[in-house]
């Protein structure tokens, strides 16, 4: 590679990456990237009005993200449960 084309390289490289402001999760995201199922309700200590749930399974844990009803459906709450826990209370 020349020493013109290494440069355009890198100008090219810090210009895609220049911006790192973080992207805020929301369900629109959440939905087409993570494989998730629904819950019909929130676990007791996220549950308020004006929330969804979804979960996921992953190292033996069920994790719970709680999103917002309004506007853009924003990420608000998250949780972990060890899976041997959740799974002691369906039983």
């Amino acid at each position: 590679m020349t020493p013109k084309i290494a440069a355009i390289a890198c100008i090219l490289a810090s210009t895609a990456v220049a911006d790192p402001a973080p992207v805020p999760m929301n369900y629109e995201l959440f939905e087409t990237a993570i494989a998730h199922t629904d819950l019909e309700t929130c676990p007791s200590n996220m549950s308020q009005s004006g929330v969804f749930c979804r979960a996921t399974l992953h190292h033996d844990e069920v994790h719970v993200f709680v999103f917002s009803e309004e506007g853009d459906q924003d990420l608000v709450g998250f949780a972990s449960y060890p899976f041997e826990d959740v799974a002691a209370e369906l039983n």
